[in-house]
């Protein structure tokens, strides 16, 4: 065995390759993106099929076809992504599997990079299905061989719930030796088993409850659930997840302390034995009060005299993560007579200086700066409104561009506009979204905007990647995480095969062309389509540098004022380009009306 400093996320994809898993599949989404990325690259020979899938839906799907055939499948996404899944994911709780099939749907308390604080413990509950809520990424890691084994020996999808913490977080991790290669037996047709009809699925929700009475009876003796503490005292804590580590920072050695690692199905065995005997438990867990609500009905089921605090009763906070910190001012109200709890470190967090505000803004030479200016330019005087997107786009909505009045949940930007455009006729309703959203889920609404013969002015921002979440390919860039070149796909074609008539391409950077391109389509009827094609800065090197030249700058301050490139700095009055950050898109001089700022090569 050997231990390596690994990320959560890297620990989750090496647990999966342990655990003989045969199909990966996903949709990129922070903070789980890094599993999928991990198994690709430790993916010696191929023997694992590793996919980015269009959208949550097709990679849970994917996976169920090689669960059917006895494959061991891992599927990841971020808690929102969940919902995306959520449609097959609730019939196939019904239906069952064949091979192993863990689902990893990484949750973002805070929320740190999501639109929602979403406890994927409560979906978990919702779908009668199993949840594994790791502590740390060493159990991370273990915790995925253990979800593949219930599954398969279940017959039943298994939710895996890290927390951006443990995502994010590193650790020694001892890595065991790989297990057995998993091979499937194939596909074995059974239409009284796969297909899924109402008879089918009242006798199976009968056999999903009895499992999970029996899982429940199981998680009560799970590793991964434990009452610690030989303590008198009559007040005790219950913990789960990463919450249960900040506990242990600081709870006193008297205080009893029950681990919770299987939120669903409850380990109701354990948890009633820990109860007997308090007056008081406070329960720690990030989001929603999960184990606070279990705690609750097994005091009542069982007519114990014990009193359940938490986030119900205004003892804990009920949104954003827990800290270390957070939890220790929590266990100090909780316990005011014991010392140790007193004596923090407030002194030395007082004396931190604030740290500096950095307000979330699109990259200096970011191509879709260039495209919302040329947008704006165009639609100048007219009542219009701007339907975002979830991506890096979603901070057009900054000043000065403020280009984005909506932003919902992927592909919303196209079906948001429809509806306001209904309502409103007379305004100009333009939307939003990138090329990978635009395939993971914006097709349907175009489609539905040509059928219901709505107009919308479609702009697709194509910067050749997946930005957001660490550019991640996808069916436009015509490369595959399995390393095969594949033919592109081709977003103007789409649009036109699905009824779009006009479409319109231009290079945002170069702005006469982009404003031109949205004054061609503006006063078009029906669904148009303007595609602005420049790729990230990411993935491209710059080709030239701009500087200001100070003796033409006329301070007018319209390059920062109007663009709000991070790149233009003011300096002693006049506008000043910083060199490390400037990557030559060259907006800024095409938008300077003197001809102060000029290519230095």
């Amino acid at each position: 065995m050997a231990k390596e400093l690994l990320m959560g996320n890297e620990a989750i994809g090496l647990g999966a390759i342990r655990a003989g898993v045969n199909l990966v599949s996903g949709y990129p989404g922070t903070p789980s993106t890094e599993i999928l990325e991990t198994v690709a690259k430790h993916n010696s020979g191929g023997r694992i099929h590793v996919e980015w899938s269009v959208n949550e839906k097709a990679a849970l799907e994917v996976a169920a076809g090689a669960a059917y055939a006895g494959a061991r499948t891992l599927v990841t996404m971020k808690q929102v992504g969940l919902n995306v899944a959520s449609d097959p994911l609730m019939s196939l709780a019904y239906v069952g599997v064949k091979g192993g099939m863990v689902i990893v749907a990484a949750d973002d308390p805070g929320p740190i990079s999501s639109q929602t604080e979403q406890d994927t413990r409560c979906f978990a509950a919702f779908a009668k299905i199993p949840v594994f809520d790791p502590v740390s990424p060493e159990e991370a890691y273990e915790m995925v061989g253990d979800a593949f084994a219930y599954s398969q020996q279940y017959g039943t999808p298994v939710l895996l719930r890290p927390t951006t913490r443990v995502c994010h977080g590193c650790a020694a991790v001892e890595l065991a030796e790989a297990a057995d290669e998993n091979v499937p037996e194939g596909f074995v047709k059974d239409t009284g088993r796969w297909v899924i009809f109402p008879r089918l699925s009242y006798e199976n929700h009968r056999k999903i409850e009895e499992r999970n009475e029996e899982l429940s009876r199981l998680f009560s003796s799970c590793r991964y659930n434990a009452a610690e503490g030989k303590g008198t005292l009559k007040k005790a804590v219950a913990a789960g997840g990463v919450s249960y580590a900040y506990v242990k920072e600081s709870l006193p050695e008297d205080v009893k302390l029950l681990k919770i690692g299987t939120p669903h199905p409850f380990p109701e065995a354990l948890a009633e034995e820990f109860l007997r005997g308090l007056e008081e438990v406070l329960v720690i867990e990030e989001l929603d009060p999960v184990i606070e609500k279990e705690l609750l009905r097994i005091a009542g089921k069982y007519h114990l005299p014990v009193t359940i605090k938490g986030k119900l009763t205004h003892d804990t906070k009920n949104a954003g993560e827990n800290s270390v910190e957070s939890v220790r001012d929590d266990l100090r109200r909780f316990l005011p007579d014991h010392e140790e709890l007193r004596a923090g470190n407030a002194d030395a967090a007082a004396e931190m200086p604030p740290l500096p505000v950095r307000p979330p803004v699109l990259c200096a030479g970011c191509p879709h700066r260039a495209s919302f200016y040329a947008v704006k330019k165009a639609a100048h005087g007219r009542k219009a409104v701007f339907s975002g997107d979830i991506g890096c786009y979603t901070l057009g909505n900054s000043k000065p561009l403020d280009m984005v009045d909506t932003c919902l949940c992927m592909g919303a930007d196209v079906t948001i506009a429809q509806g306001l455009h209904i309502i409103e006729p007379d305004a100009v309703n333009f939307a939003f979204i990138g090329d990978s959203t635009f395939f993971a889920s914006g097709m349907t609404g175009v489609v539905n905007a040509v059928y219901n013969q709505t107009d919308i002015v479609l702009v697709v921002l194509d910067n050749s990647t997946t930005a957001m979440t660490g550019h991640q390919p996808h069916p436009g860039t015509g490369t595959t995480m399995m390393g095969e070149t594949v033919a592109k796909a081709d977003i103007g074609k789409i649009l036109e095969a699905v009824g779009v008539r006009k479409i319109v391409k231009a290079d945002p950077l170069k702005l006469g062309e982009a404003v031109a391109a949205v004054e061609e389509v503006i006063d078009e009827k029906g669904v148009r389509a303007v595609i602005f094609k420049s790729p990230c800065i990411a993935v491209t090197k710059p080709t030239s540098l701009y500087r200001v030249a100070e003796d033409a700058c006329t301070s007018c301050r319209q390059c920062i004022r109007e663009l709000g490139c991070p790149a233009i700095v003011n300096a002693d009055g006049k506008a000043a380009i910083e060199p490390s950050l400037c990557s030559g898109c060259g907006i800024c001089a095409q938008v300077c009306k003197f001809g102060a700022i000029q290519e230095v090569g």
